[in-house]
């Protein structure tokens, strides 16, 4: 089988716990994949040490470094413009760190960054359910709520880069204090896992004479699994933090949706898992909170990635979106 230049692009996706890495085709398909867990590495330069350690033994195992267009890493707090990460709460390298720059010299490939939500949009727009869409929102559901906006065709990243913080959006004026950023009432207190256990806490301990499934667990244990868990076994308090959960992101829905006015908005991550008990409420709130003009024109769909390699595609997908004037060094 003969082999073209510039075949595979990498996709990197930087998490707080763990680091994966694969080798992506233009079909989508993750040919090779490793991990590292990133709170190993004390200094950004050990961290990219070990990374591309691991990138090259990759890069052999599909015919070398010519059939490799480039890297595409998705990270917290990832300026695309600058290819830096900046200031990111859940890593352990401190201030501005130019990661970008820092692989591309250590593996002489053209290496594009973004934030890990943004990456999932264009991801969706490479090969998911956004082929084909010019006007489209992806949120992440999972333990933060992240968004990215893709309008005529191009990603929204703002004047400075870090446009796209829907999960930061205040929902509820005066709610619910959010555990990192202390803003009161943002859809990332509320629609996230974490979010969804606070609801759980606060419905158990509003209802005291209410029988629920999850009073058998310790409260300083409790889940976002193991309200889905109950929800799916009818436990009512269960059913009512996803109900709860879709009203404040339906509204949510209503007021991005009136902002860009997309074709359809992408729900991904562990909560849509509950489907029509997260879809319903989320749809039914949107409706009811948008103008007749954009009253059922918008579909509200689930992601067609494959949850476990969701994060490298959209780092990939950066790397097909890079101008072929930056294909080489």
């Amino acid at each position: 089988m003969t082999t073209i230049p510039n075949e595979y692009a990498i996709g990197v996706d930087i998490g707080g716990t763990n680091t994966k890495c694969g080798i992506v085709n233009r079909r989508g398909e993750v040919l090779q994949y490793e991990k590292l867990s990133t709170p190993d590495y004390e200094t950004p330069e050990e961290f990219v040490n070990a990374l591309c350690v691991r990138l090259n033994l990759m890069i052999d195992k599909v015919g070398g470094i010519e059939q490799i267009k480039g890297i595409g890493v998705g990270a917290p707090n990832g300026n695309y413009y600058t290819g830096t990460i900046e200031y990111a709460p859940n890593l352990r390298w401190e201030g501005v760190v130019p990661l970008a720059d820092m692989i591309s010299e250590k593996m002489g490939l053209p290496t594009a960054l973004t934030n890990d939500a943004n990456a999932a949009a264009v991801g969706e727009m490479q090969y998911g359910a956004a082929k084909g869409m010019r006007d489209f929102i992806t949120i992440t559901l999972g333990t933060g709520v992240g968004s990215g906006i893709v309008a005529n065709g191009q990603l929204i990243y703002g004047h400075d880069g870090f446009a796209g913080e829907l999960g930061h959006t205040v929902i509820r004026p005066g709610g619910r204090p959010h555990w990192a950023t202390a803003v009161a009432g943002s859809l990332e207190a509320y629609a996230s896992a974490t979010g969804v256990v606070i609801t759980a806490k606060e419905m158990l301990a509003a209802h005291p004479e209410k029988e629920s499934l999850l009073r058998k667990f310790n409260p300083d244990e409790l889940t976002s699994k193991h309200v889905f868990d109950c929800a799916m076994q009818g436990d009512e308090i269960s059913r009512e933090v996803y109900r709860f959960t879709g009203q404040i992101l339906g509204e949510s829905l209503a007021n991005f949706v009136m902002f860009s006015s997309p074709e359809a908005i992408i729900l991904f991550g562990g909560l849509i898992k509950a489907g029509k008990l997260i879809f319903d409420p989320t749809i039914e709130h949107m409706e009811k909170n948008l103008l007749p003009i954009f009253q059922n024109k918008v579909k509200v769909i689930k992601s067609d990635l494959h949850e476990a390699d969701a994060a490298i595609l959209g780092a990939s997908a950066l790397v097909w979106e890079m101008k072929q004037s930056h294909a080489s060094l």
